[in-house]
Parts: C-alpha cells; sequence; structure tokens
C-alpha cells in the first residue's frame, strides 16, 4: 500500500448543484440533456469560492462580549463587556484548542459566558508561542478552515512550492484578482514567520473594472477586514514580496486533506446560532471532550435566580452522580471511565435546564525503542478510547517547513497501528510528534518530541 503523505490541509464540501447555482444567480441547464463539463467546472468553481467566504466570514463575523475580567490577548487583555467581532487572535498549537478545528464555535461562545472558564483562568502567554487565549485562531487555521481543510496548513506550504492545484496570480494586480484567491507573505528573516490572508470581495464598477478588493484574516486582536481600492490593493501587493496565489484544482489542492473526510470543521455547526446554558457552564463551555482523568469544573451560575435544587451526572444516558443543594459556584469532578456525559441542574419549579454536553476521552501512542532516522519508515502504535484517531501530525522544530500529516485508516485504527513513511521524515533534529483523534464533540492532541537522527 501506497501511503500519500501532505502538509496540513483539506478538502471542500462543495455546495449541491441547485444550490450553487443560486448564489452565483445563474441557473444553468444543459442542452440535449447532457452535462456541459466546462459550465460545470465554472460553476463548481465558483460555489467553493463561495462557500470559502461564508467559513471564512463564520469566524470573522461573530460578535461576542466576555463577562469578566482577565481574557489575555496580545499585550494585554480582552475589556469585560466591551463587544468584539471575530474569533480571538492565538496560536494554540498542541496545548490549547483552535476554534473550528478543535472545538465547535458554540464551544467557544459557551466558554465566553462563563466566568470561571479557561478563557479567564487559563494564559498561554509564555507556555506557547504567539499564544494568549487559550481557544484562538491564526493566520493560517483561519484561511485553512475557510477553505475548507480538515486539518490546518501553515501559510508558507499553501503555494505552488508545497502543492498541486494552485498557481500565481499574474499579473499581480488588483485586476487580476478573484475571490477565494490568497495572499502569501513571506518571513522577513530565515526562522522568521510567515502570513497569509484571502481574499473575500472583489468589487467592479460599470464597466467591469475592479475598484476595491477585500481582504480578511486572522490578526491580534481578533481578524481583520480590509477593503482596499485597487490602487492600495495594489501598493499592498508589491509590499513585503506578497504573493498573490490562485487555486485551480480544489481537490488536487486538498489531497487527502479534505474537510468532508473528517468530524471537523464542522461548517454548519459552527454557522449556526447555539442557545448558550444559562445555568450551569463547563470551564471548557460546552459540547467539549476532556481527557480522561482531566479535572472538570461545573459553574452552577442560575443567571435568572431560577433556584438550583441539585446537580445530575450522567454517563450514556445514566446517572453516575446526584449532587443535593450544590449551591452557586464551581463544583470540581475527574471522571476514569470513558463515555459522553451529561450534566444538568434540576429547579426549584421542578424543571430541569439545558443539559451540558460533554465527552470523557483517552489517547496515547508510543514511538519505537531504536532510533528514528530521516527517510526511513517505522512502525508507531497508538490506542484511544471514546475517539477515533484520524492523523499523526510531524513538526520539525529545526525546519519551519517541516509539517507533515499522516492520515489514519480503518485498517490502520484497527490494527493499533500506522506506518509512518520514509517522506513524512525529512529532517533530523528535535521533532514534535502530534496524534489526534477526535469525536462528534472535537478533537484532542497528544504530544512528544523525538531527536531524530541521521
Amino acid at each position: 500500500m501506497i501511503r500519500r503523505i501532505f502538509t496540513p490541509a483539506q478538502s471542500c464540501r462543495f455546495f449541491p448543484p441547485f444550490l450553487a447555482a443560486l448564489l452565483t444567480g445563474i441557473l444553468c441547464l444543459p442542452a440535449w440533456g447532457e452535462t456541459n463539463p466546462e459550465n460545470a467546472k465554472r460553476e463548481d468553481s465558483t460555489s467553493w469560492r463561495q462557500q470559502a467566504v461564508h467559513n471564512a466570514r463564520i469566524m470573522s463575523r461573530v460578535e461576542w462580549t466576555p463577562v469578566a475580567a482577565g481574557m489575555p490577548t496580545r499585550g494585554g487583555y480582552f475589556q469585560p463587556g466591551k463587544q468584539y467581532t471575530g474569533v480571538p487572535y492565538s496560536s494554540v498549537k498542541s496545548v490549547g484548542r483552535d476554534i473550528g478545528f478543535d472545538i465547535y464555535l458554540k464551544t467557544f461562545l459557551a466558554a465566553v459566558q462563563n466566568p470561571q472558564s479557561v478563557l479567564y483562568t487559563a494564559n498561554l502567554k509564555g507556555k506557547v508561542s504567539n499564544a494568549e487565549c487559550y481557544y484562538g485562531k491564526v493566520c493560517s487555521t483561519y484561511t485553512s478552515y475557510a477553505l475548507q481543510c480538515g486539518f490546518p496548513y501553515v501559510s508558507r506550504l499553501n503555494g505552488p512550492e508545497s502543492r498541486s492545484g494552485v498557481t500565481l496570480v499574474e499579473p499581480q494586480s488588483a485586476a487580476a484578482t478573484q475571490v477565494g484567491d490568497f495572499i502569501y507573505t513571506p518571513p522577513k528573516s530565515v526562522g522568521g514567520g510567515s502570513h497569509i490572508a484571502i481574499i473575500t470581495e472583489v468589487t467592479t464598477n460599470s464597466s467591469d473594472q475592479v475598484t476595491h478588493v477585500r481582504v480578511e484574516e486572522s490578526w491580534p486582536q481578533t481578524t481583520k477586514n480590509t477593503n482596499r481600492s485597487a490602487e492600495k490593493f495594489n501598493t499592498h501587493l508589491a509590499s513585503r514580496n506578497n504573493k498573490l496565489y490562485r487555486i485551480t484544482d480544489l481537490d488536487a489542492w486538498h489531497g487527502e486533506n479534505s474537510a468532508a473526510s473528517f468530524r471537523f470543521p464542522n461548517f454548519e455547526a459552527d454557522s449556526a446560532s447555539p442557545q448558550i446554558n444559562r445555568v450551569l457552564l463547563l470551564d471548557l463551555g460546552d459540547w467539549v471532550p476532556y481527557e480522561k482523568d482531566q479535572v472538570v469544573k461545573f459553574n452552577i451560575m442560575d443567571r435568572d435566580a431560577k433556584g438550583v435544587t441539585s446537580l445530575v451526572i450522567q454517563r450514556d444516558n445514566r446517572v453516575i452522580e446526584k449532587i443535593e443543594d450544590p449551591g452557586l459556584g464551581v463544583l470540581e469532578r475527574t471522571f476514569s471511565t470513558c463515555g459522553d456525559y451529561t450534566a444538568y441542574c434540576e429547579l426549584k419549579d421542578g424543571s430541569q435546564s439545558q443539559a451540558c454536553e460533554f465527552s470523557v476521552c483517552d489517547l496515547d501512542f508510543k514511538l519505537p525503542d531504536e532510533e528514528i532516522l530521516v527517510g526511513k519508515p517505522f512502525e508507531l502504535h497508538f490506542s484511544s478510547t471514546n475517539l477515533e484517531i484520524a492523523a499523526i501530525h510531524f513538526w520539525s522544530n529545526q525546519n519551519m517547513s517541516g509539517r507533515h500529516y499522516v492520515f489514519v485508516t480503518a485498517e490502520d485504527r484497527k490494527n493499533g497501528k500506522v506506518v509512518i513513511p520514509a517522506e513524512a521524515i525529512q529532517d533530523r533534529g528535535d521533532t514534535q510528534v502530534w496524534l489526534i483523534g477526535e469525536n462528534k464533540y472535537g478533537r484532542l492532541k497528544k504530544r512528544r518530541n523525538v531527536d531524530v537522527q541521521k
């Protein structure tokens, strides 16, 4: 069996043909009952580009208001009571959780409403580079989400040097720009950070000349939305050696890394308006996975002062604990049994509160006892409970472009092991290995470091 290796990114869920046609304002019926390949390709291209805009704006247009002090951001803290637009900027890596890829957007919004959640009580600054908030996004995960990737693809690996189905736009100007194109900004220096942004709108005048180009991107504090005139856009493109790229074949660009192949991202769930629990919330928000034996903090808030008589915790629809007269505030529990859990409050009027939903899971892996060598395949053994292992991520700490995913098959999961191909390990030295599992509530990661030898 040949296993294809791709760096982070994934495929898309196309709109049904009739919906794509409605979105573009064109209803194209093929003659003689046959499909015109050129029309079909044009319609398909339009649909995924419009979907990319929709996805980007799920994250960039969401509005939220902190309910407490202590939520960290670049150079300070978000202000309680102030409304923000767009999800927080934070490079959560393997420690925190990415909004959209690791958790639902509604999980973040629930955590915002809990003054005792990790958003207010945890700070990744000094623990994770380019990170503050426990939940967040960065430019690469924002653009990967918009372009329907199953796993985020770092900015420097989006272009034709690393991927198929993408090309440099010619000429590099507003006049040639299309919705769905992206701008790549290379590092200022060797080993420095790069940047990526996506085009979400191109405005033309009555003569069909481009007058404005809208660029959206993840940027401190939240997201950035800039509608530049054609002249200013051209000036922006010419700065910092920026490059405008266009995906010409989304399937080829995604490879195996397609959102349609995994549980996350879930664009339908993220675009819906959630009902946030006003009586009870978890320290991680709601609709979220915990690791086995991780402390779960239940915050009984009773915001509408209905009166709480008990807290009920269930696993797989069976009551495992009922706490009478719990009062207001935080109660802590740990769970050693994996499964899907709910928790709700019984109220004085005889009703029940909305239930919080979460899962308890376990995952682990073992690296070989012998040395791992550059360009040599090896077996990685893994295990999981209440999670489906989806991918193994390799991240070289020596090479900013040394990021690779090995996607786990059903047969691999059955055997509890995966053969890591030779091409997955291309750099010697300190390398991060992430095991990534997912279930209906989100993703969990287990990370270890290995010293790769020549």
